[in-house]
């Protein structure tokens, strides 16, 4: 750095100032900048400026900076680096300051970009952009620019014009970053998602490695789960169809998401399917797709009983495969002796669970149990008794779940048989058509289809020609209603664990829903506005991004003592700003300095627990 002097006409007079000037090389040469205005100096001024710059750059060239700035990351991604050296600082000035003037200018958000920006460090996503993403003819490296967009959607997700023209210039980023804010807009912002999404799979398999080293992962349980999300607009192309929702959203085009997780949530991986794809179609993609990217081991797949079909389980069979899922409700009808029996294993308050042996088939081809009490029940899972199959059943039994299904059938029972005394009466004292009634008496039953096998419902002619309404409980169902109510089954291959330890694994899939719930509620996944797939599928990848650092700081806060729960650590360090301290001297000089906010008593506890260092000021670096 030097310092140059400029010249103004002022009133005729020509009047000279002085100006802080940095040389630096670009891809097009060397170029300098203003650093910044020093206005008027004396002589003593202008030796204390280039004392301050040079230690500065003799701060800079440390066998560390040598080495960073080896790096392509360092040369073009890396636009900002923090100065805490007091070494390197110049000795004190004193100046009259005029106290009724100094103000605060240019106040950004500093604490969640700079938590984030630590994130991505820590992850090599920076790295690995820069790599994957080579500088062109752009003013703007893609990767810095995908950066813009992960962060983003991490701290505050809308739309990529909310995010240029709103939320990036409240920033620090343009100063992290060294991007300006006049380079970014949507436009940009869209075709950085054209240029992000085929490095898809190679990042997915650098974060699942990258994850594994930082917190020490095992992937050995791997949970899938799959979920939908929905479209504003036409949405006119094949992947956008009309299917169950999840969002209650039946009216909305939507598309599929399978995600895979580990055991502690940690993401490896998802695929994009068609609005109207059942879920039970997914599961050999997915398991197929996973092992091309990772390898073929010893891994258990749980999965829920959405996923379970017979063509699916021989599927996992045939690769040796070992799996956890759920069951249909109806296959607990083949269990109906087991559960009257009493040598359940409680695993907790409130939590039973026992290892049942596999139903067989008598010699009409009905299911039954072991001691040939179970009763047939058409339409569910069946399996022959093959001796090569180590499959075994684990029966669950939760009081907190039977009060609540118990709750749930009564109150529609309830429901019912007051429509049903009501219709009653009516076709009594009137004269009603049997076929109305009976479109009555199916809309009831389709509306509370929970209890709807508790009533035994018969609408007659009369003589008159006249409905007549009939109507009884079902005592029998009645009975298995509260049986098996709070009751579960899951099916194994898993020979060696214990009856606990299969229902703790199987428990896990909470993690793939909560994965979906931060997707939908913190990054705001739905709905989706954007119209072109590869957008669509970009926007998603975004998403998914977002919630690796997510589940990045998550791990951090857990690693610290802080729970696993990000929300709360990630509002109060955002709170942290980066400001602008104007102070005006007696002699009309304006000393500007660019500062970052002390952090409260929380916010340093939480930086101390999580072993991070705020930087005392930034030294800014402009593209």
């Amino acid at each position: 750095m030097f310092i140059r002097q400029y010249f103004k006409n002022e009133n005729g007079k020509r009047a000279a100032y002085w100006a802080l000037v940095e040389s630096y090389r670009t891809q097009r040469g060397p170029r300098q900048r203003v650093v910044a205005w020093l206005g008027k100096l004396d002589e003593a001024g202008r030796l204390g400026v280039r004392q301050a710059a040079l230690s500065s750059e003799a701060s800079r060239d440390t066998p560390a900076d040598v080495g960073r700035t080896s790096s392509l990351a360092a040369k073009s991604q890396q636009q900002f680096e923090f100065d805490d050296d007091d070494a390197s600082a110049t000795e004190p000035r004193w100046v009259e300051v005029n106290a009724a003037g100094v103000r605060v200018e240019n106040l950004r958000h500093f604490g969640g970009p700079w938590l984030a920006m630590e994130l991505i460090r820590q992850l090599k996503l920076d790295e690995f952009l820069d790599r994957v993403m080579p500088r062109g003819q752009e003013t703007i490296a893609w990767s810095l620019s995908s950066l813009i967009l992960v962060i983003a959607r991490l701290l505050e997700p809308s739309s990529e014009l909310h995010t240029a023209e709103q939320w990036y210039p409240k920033t620090a980023l343009p100063e992290l970053l060294g991007v300006p804010e006049k380079h970014i807009d949507d436009n940009r912002l869209y075709r950085t998602l054209d240029q992000l999404l085929p490095h898809k799979a190679e990042l997915e398999t650098h974060l699942k490695n990258r994850l594994g080293e930082l917190f020490d992962l095992e992937y050995d349980l791997l949970l899938y789960d799959i979920t939908s999300t929905y479209f504003e607009g036409e949405a006119n192309f094949d992947l956008a169809q009309r299917g169950y929702s999840r969002d209650k959203r039946g009216d909305c085009k939507q598309v599929c998401i399978g995600l895979v997780v580990s055991r502690c949530g940690m993401p490896l991986g998802y695929e994009v399917f068609a609005g109207n794809t059942a879920d039970v179609t997914t599961v050999e993609h997915i398991v197929e797709t996973m092992e091309g990217r990772y390898g073929k081991s010893d891994r258990i797949w749980v999965m829920d009983r959405g996923m379970v079909s017979n063509e699916n389980i021989a599927f996992l069979r045939e690769g040796s495969r070992r799996y956890i899922v759920g069951t249909p409700k109806s296959m607990l009808k083949k269990f109906e002796q087991e559960l009257l029996k009493e040598d359940w294993n409680s695993i907790r308050d409130g939590l039973e669970v026992k290892i049942v042996a596999c139903p067989t088939e008598d010699e009409d081809g009905n299911a039954a149990a072991d001691d040939g009490a179970a009763k047939p029940h058409a339409g569910a899972l069946t399996e022959a008794n093959d001796s090569k199959s180590t499959e075994r059943f684990i029966l669950c039994r939760s009081r907190d779940r039977f009060q609540k299904e118990e709750a749930i059938t009564r109150r529609f029972e309830q429901k019912i048989e007051d429509s049903l005394t009501r219709m009653t009466a009516r076709c009594q004292k009137q004269r009603r058509n049997p076929m109305k009634v009976e479109r009555e008496v199916g809309r009831l039953l389709g509306k509370n289809t929970r209890a709807a096998n508790l009533f035994d419902v018969k609408v007659q002619k009369r003589d008159d020609g006249f409905a007549r309404l009939s109507w009884s409980k079902v005592g029998a169902n009645r009975d298995w209603a509260t049986l098996s109510a709070g009751c579960y089954l899951l099916r194994t291959n898993v020979a060696d664990w214990s009856d606990e330890e299969l229902w703790k694994a199987y428990i896990q899939l909470t993690e793939a829903e909560a994965a979906f719930r931060i997707h939908k509620s913190d990054l705001t996944i739905r709905p989706i506005w954007h119209q072109k797939e590869d957008r669509v599928l970009a926007h998603i990848f975004v998403c998914f991004l977002g919630y690796v650092l997510w589940k990045t700081l998550s791990q951090l806060c857990s690693a610290a003592g802080l729970g696993d729960e990000p929300r709360r650590v990630l509002s109060e360090l955002s709170e942290i700003r980066l400001m602008d301290v104007v102070l005006p001297t007696r002699t009309g000089t304006e000393i500007r300095t660019r500062c970052i906010s002390k952090p409260s008593d929380h916010q340093q506890i939480l930086l101390d627990q999580l072993n991070l260092r705020l930087p005392s000021k930034i030294k800014q670096k402009q593209m």
